[in-house]
């Protein structure tokens, strides 16, 4: 039977890297470094019947002679079948830009953030991929409808448009330090850049006549939890624990912001030490990186973790084409497949052409009191710990799947924890810590109300104001998010409650904490119900 599983789970990856090889090769799987997906409705089309096919052939497995570790392994490969079935007639292909922007963007960036292969290699598989970039716009230009596509998602899209010709026609080619392979970049880069500039000009015309939704419905989301995520709640269910956890922590905000300026408007306190931030996007990149080494130092005085030898965190400007869309911190792991430790901490620089005026509300949300929570939440024990540490697990499918359920969970829980073992040295940080979770409280209310239809793009963006004291550039983008990326955004604080809720159970049978991270987070970023399977083995 191990010989069955194992084969049947090698065949469905070797389906996977021909589908996605961006995918593959952002994994370290060798030999998928010059393609790109195609998208045509065959291919769609194709994926659908093959989808279909695995989702038998998983659940035609039943436990008899499968190990613990193996119907894990069953069960996370049909969750994520299941989500795929589940969001299939929402037909994103037909409906958002951003699935020909985002592959030949993010795969060419990978390649020289990693660097796994030689310089010329690497330049001769940039190449190549820059050059199919056109094919994959071409068949956007073929599957967008107008009828399905949002004009939210036309207009974030065209900020992308521009960011990523500017990067492959500029930047790319001096990633490279022969003459004769900046050409072979320029070359290509040039073809992209074009291909990318007559995207743009397509998403105008398709602009006027965009009418489609991005609410995603009630039944889709709450199937998305129940059986992607493997959550027992619904929509409904998810959207009244974030109202009340929203309470508890504005109770405890407000006497906390009582203590410090004798007031209960925790948001007022909030907007007021907000303003108290780096004065440029390189003054907070040197911030951040000095609160992601304190927390390092601290994980290991207080042995809360174990740190894999050879482990590094670099903290770097956010990539350009990531800029339009994208306004807060992100990290970016080693190739998982690969013995590679070093990752990649983005912090959010500003776009080409921001003024004076946004910059700086930009970084009120990267202010002194949120600094030091982000950089837990990003590197230590954050998303870099846990995905450098996930490395240790031998087996393939925890290091190929990611449930953001599990994997935002896991980093907000950090947070916290950090602020239990006292990590941080001034009240001020502990409210941003609060801060931190009441945001996260936010985006459930408001991402399962848009998604549910209860609530306008314009009230979303009102609400995160109002209630978390998000400056108004951040909130249109992070509204924007939540529009374009539904059920992500609730996963922070719902996974995070229930690696806390796990962690009661581990810690009232005498368990060590550190047994505790070790083991559900070397476990992987699995859906909820797996993780605690995983604790129990």
């Amino acid at each position: 039977m191990e010989h069955t599983l194992d084969g049947l789970i090698e065949s469905f990856l070797d389906d996977e890297w021909r589908e996605w090889p961006e995918d593959a090769s952002a994994l370290g799987v060798d030999g998928y470094d010059d393609k790109l997906s195609e998208h045509s409705a065959e291919d769609y089309a194709r994926r659908d019947a093959q989808t279909d096919g695995w989702l038998r052939r998983f659940e035609a497995l039943d436990d008899e002679g499968l190990t613990h570790a193996e119907k894990t392994d069953r069960d996370l490969v049909i969750s994520q079948l299941r989500g795929r079935v589940i969001m299939r007639d929402w037909e994103v292909w037909k409906r958002n830009p951003d699935r020909y922007l985002n592959p030949g963007l993010g795969s060419v960036f990978q390649l020289f953030l990693h660097r796994r292969l030689p310089e010329h290699d690497l330049a001769v598989a940039a190449a190549a991929r820059m050059k199919l970039i056109p094919r994959a716009l071409e068949e956007g230009k073929r599957n967008l409808d107008p009828t399905l596509v949002p004009p939210l998602f036309v207009e974030r899209s065209l900020g992308v448009c521009a960011a990523a010709a500017r990067y492959v026609r500029d930047l790319v080619p001096a990633e490279v330090s022969d003459g004769g392979d900046r050409d072979v970049l320029a070359e290509a880069g040039a073809i992209a850049a074009r291909a990318y500039d007559e995207f743009a000009g397509s998403l105008q015309r398709l602009k006027a006549d965009a009418v489609g939704e991005w609410a995603i419905g009630e039944a889709r989301y709450s199937a998305v939890l129940r059986d992607k995520e493997l959550l027992g709640f619904d929509a409904r269910e998810l959207r009244e624990r974030g109202q009340a956890e929203y309470d508890r922590l504005a109770a405890e905000m407000a006497r906390r912001a009582r203590d410090l300026r004798g007031t209960d408007d925790f948001v007022a306190v909030v907007e007021e030490l907000n303003r108290d931030h780096p004065p440029t996007p390189e003054a907070m990149r040197e911030a951040y990186e000095d609160w992601t080494e304190r927390a390092r130092a601290f994980l290991i005085s207080r042995d809360l973790v174990t740190i894999p030898d050879g482990e590094r965190c670099k903290v770097e400007p956010s990539p350009p084409f990531q800029r339009p869309v994208l306004a807060v911190a992100s990290y970016n792991p080693p190739p998982l497949l690969t013995p590679d430790l070093t990752g990649h901490f983005f912090v959010p620089y500003p776009p080409d052409g921001t003024s004076e005026d946004e910059i700086q509300k930009r970084l009120e949300s990267n202010s002194e009191i949120a600094i030091p929570t982000t950089a837990v939440h990003e590197a230590y024990p954050g998303h870099h710990w846990h995905l450098v540490w996930l490395k240790q697990n031998e087996r393939i499918l925890p290091k190929v799947f990611w449930s953001s359920y599990f994997g935002e969970g896991w980093a907000l829980y950090t947070e916290v924890m950090m602020m239990e073992e006292g990590f941080y040295d001034d009240p001020r940080h502990e409210l941003g810590v609060l801060d931190a979770r009441i945001f996260r409280a936010a985006r459930i209310i408001v991402d399962t109300s848009l998604h549910l239809g209860d609530m306008t793009f314009d009230d979303a963006v009102r609400f995160m104001m109002s209630k978390t004291g998000m400056a108004e550039p951040t909130a249109r983008a992070e509204v924007g998010r939540y529009c374009t990326w539904p059920t992500q955004a609730s996963s922070y604080l719902t996974g995070c409650m229930e690696i806390e809720r796990m962690r009661a159970d581990w810690l009232s049978n005498g368990r060590s904490l550190k047994d505790f991270h070790d083991t559900i987070a070397g476990s992987g970023a699995l859906p909820i119900a797996l993780a605690e399977r995983a604790l129990t083995a």
